[in-house]
């Protein structure tokens, strides 16, 4: 077997092994997420990015390519976003949407920073993957639709979700400093 692929089925055991008493859902659990995530929008839609493949491999590194549009995960504890504690903004790192505050950072235990909600409902796309076996809620870069991570409802007060994000999709930009120009 090649390395790479060792390395994914290490990473998806490990996985299954930690989130899956999280990931097995009923479907009025599910259906509670659902209904969190299209509460509070402002009503504006986000505008799309379309660029190919090929442009995204351009623009970003390999790891974040294969996160964001690949759906790959990092390794869990190995972003420097999870540790990040200062106040700010998360943006898209493909796009630039921004997609999470500070505010909503809280320390999970997972390893991979995670938000109880995002900065506004509208910048995230939901859809469900089966892909470890269970039904779990996959969320996306409404904008560009860059993989950011999963969303549980094991999360605390005041949505009981938990964003689970790979810091890899993520950039921060700290209070203060002006948020990027969107990507075009």
């Amino acid at each position: 077997m090649h390395k790479k692929t060792i390395s994914r089925l290490l990473l998806a055991l490990f996985a299954v092994a930690n989130i899956s008493t999280a990931c097995a859902r009923t479907g009025e659990e599910n259906q509670m997420i659902e209904t969190t995530l299209a509460a509070g929008d402002s009503g504006k839609a986000v505008a799309k990015l379309e660029k190919s493949r090929e442009e995204w491999k351009r623009l970003l590194t390999r790891q974040e390519y294969a996160v964001l549009f690949e759906e790959d995960t990092e390794y869990p504890r190995s972003s420097p976003l999870n540790h990040e504690k200062r106040e700010g903004t998360f943006i898209c790192a493909a796009c630039y949407l921004p997609l999470f505050s500070s505010n909503a950072k809280y320390e999970s235990g997972t390893g991979w920073p995670s938000f109880f909600q995002p900065l506004l409902k509208e910048h995230l796309g939901t859809d469900t993957d089966y892909k470890i076996g269970v039904a779990r809620t996959e969320y996306h870069c409404a904008r560009c639709g860059g993989h950011q991570g999963h969303v549980f409802d094991d999360g605390p007060k005041p949505t009981g979700l938990r964003y689970c994000n790979n810091g890899v999709a993520l950039k921060f930009i700290p209070k203060g400093e002006p948020l990027p120009a969107l990507r075009q």
